[in-house]
Order: C-alpha cells, then structure tokens, then sequence
C-alpha cells in the first residue's frame, strides 16, 4: 500500500530482494501494507544474530523498547537497520513512546537515527542503524 507521497511502504521501509527479516509484535494488517513488495525478502521467526538486513520492531512501551531493542542490536549485520515503531500520539492509543524515546534508548547502543516514517494512521517509525565507526 502507498502512502500520501504515494512511495510504497516497503520502499520506505527499505526492503529489497535478498533481504532477511524479522519484525517483532506487528500489527495484524502488517503483512497487508506490504502486500506490493517484490519477491525475495525472508522473513525468518528466529533470525541469528548478525543474520538481519532488516528488523521492524513495534512497541507500545518503553520499558517493552529497553528490553528488546538490544537483541534487535545483536540479530542486526553491520549495514542493517531496526525500525522501531509506535502509535502516533494522534492515534490516542496509550503509550509512553516517542521518536525522543527511540533515541534515549538507542544512542548508548551505538545506533543512530536516520529516518522517519508514518507506517500506518496509528504507527510511526524511526529507523536507526549502527554508528559508522562501530561497523
């Protein structure tokens, strides 16, 4: 499905052909906004770690993001990315999480962020890879 800018979510998502991911906790419609992805992307339900190009994590706490965010650190390879998503505040679901908790959280892991997307009217997301020098 595309967005407002009209840009297919998995685009903005950064899926491509060959790419292994996991996506932890999605909403049920997940797989529905991607429904116009090429072939090729594995989605894996135990990756290994260094195994991911890609991990998609939602969230609705961020005591839930503390506790998982380092595991998606470790199954992500050098180059990969983490989207860690939340319900928008427009979406009235409650929720402790925010883009500026997305950061707290991930800075002292070494992962920066490099993105924003509006997954869906309810979830955002913020992609974050790891720092340049710790590759």
């Amino acid at each position: 499905m595309s967005g407002i800018s009209g840009t297919p979510l998995y685009k903005k998502l950064g899926y491509k052909p060959g790419f292994v991911a996991h996506v932890a906790q999605p909403p049920d419609h997940y797989r529905r906004l991607l429904a116009d992805m090429p072939e090729g992307v594995r989605f894996v339900q135990h990756p290994e770690a260094g195994s991911l190009d890609l991990g998609h994590l939602f969230v609705m706490e961020r005591a839930e993001l503390a506790r998982l965010l380092p595991i998606f650190r470790a199954l992500i390879k050098p180059a990969g990315m983490i989207w860690v998503s939340w319900p928008k505040k427009a979406s009235r679901v409650p929720t402790d999480m925010s883009e500026d908790a997305v950061r707290a959280e991930a800075f002292p892991l070494d992962l920066v962020d490099v993105k924003v997307c509006a997954v869906d009217s309810v979830w955002s997301g913020l992609k974050v890879v790891i720092r340049k020098e710790k590759r």
